[in-house]
């Protein structure tokens, strides 16, 4: 479970002190964004009734809040510039995210957005055709599993947002990890493994739209940086970890 905390602060300012409240969070606003116990904030207002306010704001756990950005330099900024409406906060508590989550259907999710499960078997079909037959990539992958381009799939599959079948019949992220240990992949053998799935999305006839192209190759970068790392000499297992789940958006920084 994720120590990060969502604080909520519920306000509620007169409208004709509107502006000025919303000038003093434009300038408090800096001090959050240069708090490394910040991770987002956003300011929100009712729509219903335009004397609420709610500000969210999450952070890497309550303690760093509570204990780091109070008590860092730039609190006493923050402060200063938020002080006139301390008396119109009508909440200020912290919440824990729950395990009931998930995403609407707005934006599809990138594994819809290719073709479902067909593409990426399309996908790794293709792949591991060109990596047996390339003279760099074909040593590594030296007595292939037959089933080892249908297992990519369903990793492939559940990093993009589909179905969990990875996780319910391999494992986590450890699983895959594991994979890559003492295998001690090169950087050129990690650079042709990027170029080769890039032409086999192009010939499984993935999207070519700049939008999935760049989410799906900032994914295969991650993840091939990190199986460069795990295969490494002096490379340790992680913990326990479930599948990522990419997005149109990049990924926070790793922490192992």
């Amino acid at each position: 479970m994720t120590t990060e905390t969502v604080e909520y602060i519920r306000y509620r300012i007169p409208e004709d002190r509107s502006a000025e409240f919303l000038s003093a969070y434009t300038h408090a606003s800096a001090q959050l964004a240069a708090a490394p116990q910040c991770v987002d904030y956003e300011l929100a207002r009712c729509e219903e009734d335009f004397e609420h306010y709610v500000l969210r704001i999450t952070w890497t756990s309550t303690e760093d809040h509570l204990e780091g950005f109070r008590k860092s330099e730039l609190f006493p900024d923050f402060l200063a510039a938020i002080r006139p409406y301390i008396e119109n906060i009508e909440e200020m508590r912290h919440y824990k995210p729950t395990a009931v989550r998930g995403r609407g259907a707005a934006v599809p999710t990138l594994f819809a957005w290719a073709g479902g499960a067909e593409a990426f078997s399309r996908l790794t079909t293709v792949f591991y055709e060109k990596v047996l037959a390339d003279d760099l990539l074909a040593p590594v992958f030296e007595g292939l599993a037959p089933e080892h381009a249908e297992h990519v799939a369903l990793w492939l599959i559940e990093v993009f947002g589909g179905p969990p079948a990875y996780s319910e019949t391999q494992g986590g992220h450890s699983h895959m990890v594991a994979k890559h240990m003492g295998r001690g992949i090169t950087e050129p053998q990690r650079r042709r493994w990027v170029n080769l799935i890039q032409d086999a999305a192009d010939e499984a006839g993935l999207p070519t739209d700049p939008e999935f192209r760049s989410a799906f190759l900032a994914y295969v970068e991650w993840g091939t940086r990190l199986a460069v790392h795990f295969s490494g000499p002096d490379a340790k297992p992680p913990s326990e970890q479930p599948v990522p789940v990419w997005s149109w958006g990049a990924a926070p920084p790793y922490r192992g």
